[in-house]
């Protein structure tokens, strides 16, 4: 008999593709060596035994910043949404995070804010309802730092300021404020100038409210659109993304400290 057969005698309906990746991630063990090969003959005296699967690794796309038994922390890429939409529901931030955790035993996992899929960096998901509850009433009532970094096109004059307004949504769902003091959500932003360069300046941004597109739409309306940000008029796209990422993130933990976690802003902001 092969070993092979053995495995299908001892896991029977077990599909063959499934056989031969327990074989090739080093599982199968005779007689407590480890054996790659389905065909290799064995005896009935022989002891076949199949190991646990190694650890799931980290999803690539994700970096994991902190991680305990009520919330993670990861900072996401441009371009990776954070939940599923009517066109993606596979390569999500929570999809790609919540898989990580089922199969480390770990259960569910809960969104508690969002990043558009073009901002990278910060991102806390809770581990229960509680503490999802609990981190959004914190959101709610504007307690968590939450502060980003952009680069913007032209040269912003005052060291810094307060970005104020009211958004709304046009036609096409595209965040803007509300002209002549039309009604919709307030949005505050402050702002602080980290750097200047020859028509562009990177800007440190911290959120008062937490609107939807609010940071994009308030610095096209100041005339300085986020570069690479094409959808609100940039016209500069050096790195292929837009500009804009969560760097610092800071709450009271369910245990009732204050944490703040950072993610430094990519390199390629300051050369743009």
């Amino acid at each position: 008999m092969t070993l092979g057969e053995r495995l299908r005698a001892i896991y029977p309906g077990t599909p063959g593709r499934r056989l031969k990746q327990w074989l090739a991630g080093a599982r199968v063990r005779v007689n407590g060596a480890v054996v790659f090969r389905g065909d290799v003959t064995v005896g009935p005296d022989d002891r076949v035994e199949l190991g646990s699967p190694p650890p799931a690794g980290f999803p690539a796309p994700l970096r994991l910043v902190h991680e305990d038994d009520h919330l993670v922390v990861v900072d996401k890429p441009a371009g990776l949404l954070t939940i599923a939409t009517e066109t993606e529901r596979e390569r999500t931030a929570y999809r790609l995070l919540g898989d990580w955790v089922r199969a480390r035993g770990g259960g569910r996992i809960f969104v508690v804010h969002r990043l558009d899929r073009e901002t990278s960096g910060l991102l806390v998901f809770a581990r229960s309802l509680a503490v999802k509850q609990a981190l959004q009433a914190q959101f709610r009532g504007r307690t968590p730092e939450r502060v980003y970094v952009a680069r913007v096109e032209g040269v912003v004059r005052g060291p810094e300021g307060t970005l104020t307004g009211s958004l709304v949504e046009d036609r096409a769902l595209r965040v803007r404020l509300a002209r002549d003091g039309g009604r919709g959500k307030e949005a505050i932003t402050r702002y602080r100038v980290l750097e200047r360069a020859r028509g562009a300046t990177v800007l440190e941004l911290v959120l008062v409210t937490g609107r939807r597109g609010q940071l994009r739409a308030q610095l096209a309306a100041l005339g300085h659109p986020i570069v690479g940000d094409r959808a609100y008029g940039s016209r500069r796209d050096p790195l292929r993304r837009v500009c804009l990422h969560a760097t610092r993130l800071g709450f009271v933990h369910p245990s009732g400290r204050r944490v703040v976690f950072e993610s430094p802003p990519p390199a390629g902001f300051r050369r743009a």
